[in-house]
């Protein structure tokens, strides 16, 4: 009665987590021969973060990552669109966390190691299929077949277990935006603590601090830097990340220093940049066949917009967990989870690629005016700029009154009786 895991990254581990924490029996298989603090900064919401204090995480978070206060748009003038509080600021229950994706992942491995023990995740495993039957499945590795009762694909966007059930469906889908991403030594901006997206949709500059401030007040900034271009073109596919050429990019953002942030001095100062296509995939008609379900980038991959990919990995997770608590160890509990977070995956995946995401309010101000303006409401009124930030939250599946008045996926205490 085990539950087979493909992926130790962020959504695998914190399955792993959650079905320690009620009492299932598992093991988690790794590509990587090593895990190790690798890439850069990305947000997990409150929705997400409820569920990594319910598997009582919070203290290594707030080791690990930083608290967000606020969110916001600028226009590539470093004019403000619209600015918001977030997490417990906004007035959720619970914080938003910027944090270094690597540490991230590392920190949940070592909790998992601590409470499960250091053979219940098995490195240099790159699975590569499945088999599924009336009563139990087979996960088949590079290094040979080990038999379970679930299996669940964390295995990200490259999924080979995804690539058995879907075919035809080939490399993930690039839109011709290519990221560059990178951490620099800075001062925080509006106080610290804070996001800001600037720019619109043909070239932006996201940045945020993921450390706290040091003895000399700079923090760990991660930023990306993105340019779109024709899809036509093509993509240099050699590598899914490589080191970058900065001037492929850097002469763009050459102006764009305003006082309180200066791009092309977070560029310059960062030790490493690496190269990304923005890239995603369709969404699936069904994720689970027989005994096996994907979860995470490996069941639905998107645009990185609106801080939602991590969150949902480790909403996901909770949620597989709650359905094998009512229906059991069974194909049933893969079902009642498809059904419980397709819906608003799939819903998020569309609503990035349409420009429904909250960035969408840069376009709309650089269509508008270029981006120059005195006062916003003379381009945008600040009622429209509220309901659209409302509307993804309610997308996504963390809007305030809804999250704070939903009770605990995991109940307390609770336990699967095998």
């Amino acid at each position: 009665m085990t539950v087979l895991i493909a992926g130790a990254g962020i959504a695998g581990l914190t399955l792993g987590l959650t079905l320690h924490q009620i009492g299932v029996p598992f093991r988690i298989f790794e590509s990587a021969r090593e895990i190790r603090p690798l890439g850069v900064g990305i947000n997990i919401q409150p929705n997400a973060v409820r569920e990594l204090f319910d598997l009582g995480l919070q203290s290594m978070l707030d080791q690990t990552g930083v608290r967000t206060r606020q969110y916001g748009f600028y226009s590539k003038l470093g004019k403000t669109i619209w600015e918001e509080p977030r997490g417990t600021w906004a007035g959720y229950a619970w914080p938003q966390f910027s944090i270094h994706r690597g540490r991230l992942q590392v920190m949940l491995y070592e909790a998992l190691k601590a409470r499960a023990g250091a053979d219940c995740v098995v490195t240099g495993a790159r699975a590569m299929g499945f088999e599924t039957g009336p009563n139990g499945a087979v996960l088949h590795l590079e290094s040979g077949r080990v038999e379970g009762t679930l299996i669940v694909a964390a295995d990200g966007i490259h999924s080979a277990l995804r690539a058995q059930m879907v075919p035809q469906e080939g490399p993930p889908k690039w839109n011709g935006a290519i990221l560059w991403r990178g951490t620099t030594r800075a001062r925080p901006f509006f106080g610290g603590a804070s996001m800001a997206l600037i720019g619109h949709d043909w070239q932006r500059i996201v940045a945020y601090p993921i450390s706290e401030p040091d003895e000399t007040g700079e923090v760990v900034m991660n930023w990306i830097a993105e340019l779109r271009v024709d899809p036509s073109q093509g993509w240099r596919k050699e590598d899914w990340n490589r080191k970058a050429d900065l001037a492929d990019f850097r002469p763009e953002f050459e102006d764009w220093r305003f006082g309180w942030l200066d791009a092309p001095a977070l560029i310059d100062g960062a030790a490493e940049v690496l190269e990304y296509p923005m890239v995603d995939r369709d969404p699936l008609d069904a994720w689970t066949q027989g005994r096996v379900t994907l979860m995470g980038d490996a069941a639905h991959a998107t645009y990185p917009v609106g801080s939602n990919g991590a969150s949902q990995a480790i909403v996901d997770a909770r949620m597989i967990g709650a359905k094998i608590l009512e229906h059991g160890l069974t194909p049933d509990a893969l079902l009642a989870y498809e059904d419980a977070m397709r819906p608003i995956a799939n819903g998020v995946v569309r609503a990035n690629r349409a420009g429904g995401g909250p960035d969408a309010v840069l376009q709309r101000v650089e269509d508008l005016c270029g981006g120059d303006f005195e006062v916003i409401d003379d381009v945008i009124p600040q009622a429209d700029l509220a309901a659209h930030a409302a509307k993804y939250k309610t997308i996504s599946g963390f809007s305030i009154e809804a999250l704070n008045a939903r009770p605990r996926t995991i109940p307390e205490g609770a336990r699967v009786t095998l």
